[in-house]
């Protein structure tokens, strides 16, 4: 199935030489630990907070309009630690979507209204349903969907999970183009 092109408009996006499209009316909190791969997209109403850690975003990732990336901390007696974030290649985030994970890996969807909570782990090719809560520190298998609140496996993706999720976040970056003046 083709996607349809997506239109935006070119003065609210910033593109860097790497490919990656940047709304100016998202919120990138300590832009300097921000690593974003190339070709990715971070649409309007976003926050990303790497003034906390370090978040390294992989290459043609998604992330829709609301969503909220918040490296995990740690407590100790004396205050908190920020740990780093690192979230794979070709991963979308749906909308207005919080994510507090440790890790997320490669070839991963995590649909729109999902809490992923403190120190997640999520394995290559998996997918979060739609209104998932994940609790903190929940590991998430490769291959398994996860829906609910609190979100439980509930069933298998195909192999081809990799290879459906590469067409579709490439096809994603294609049809995400400027409106012609």
């Amino acid at each position: 199935m083709e996607l349809a092109d997506m239109e935006y408009q070119q003065m609210e996006y910033i593109e860097t030489a790497s490919g990656n499209k940047v709304c100016r009316r998202s919120v990138l909190c300590g832009s300097q630990n921000i690593m974003l791969m190339g070709k990715t997209v971070i649409q309007s109403h976003c926050i990303i907070r790497g003034d906390l850690a370090n978040v390294k975003i992989g290459r043609h990732c998604l992330v829709c309009t609301g969503a909220v990336i918040r490296p995990p901390f740690k407590k100790f007696t004396k205050g908190v630690a920020f740990l780093p974030m690192t979230i794979g290649d070709n991963v979308y985030i749906g909308e207005d979507t919080i994510v507090n994970a440790a890790s997320i890996g490669s070839y991963v969807y995590i649909g729109k209204n999902c809490v992923i909570g403190r120190h997640c782990v999520l394995k290559d090719c998996c997918l979060i349903a739609d209104n998932t809560v994940l609790p903190q520190g929940t590991v998430v298998p490769a291959f398994a969907v996860y829906s609910g609140s609190p979100g439980l496996f509930t069933s298998e993706l195909p192999e081809c999970t990799q290879d459906v999720m590469i067409d579709f976040t490439k096809g994603y970056y294609q049809h995400f183009k400027p409106k012609a003046n």
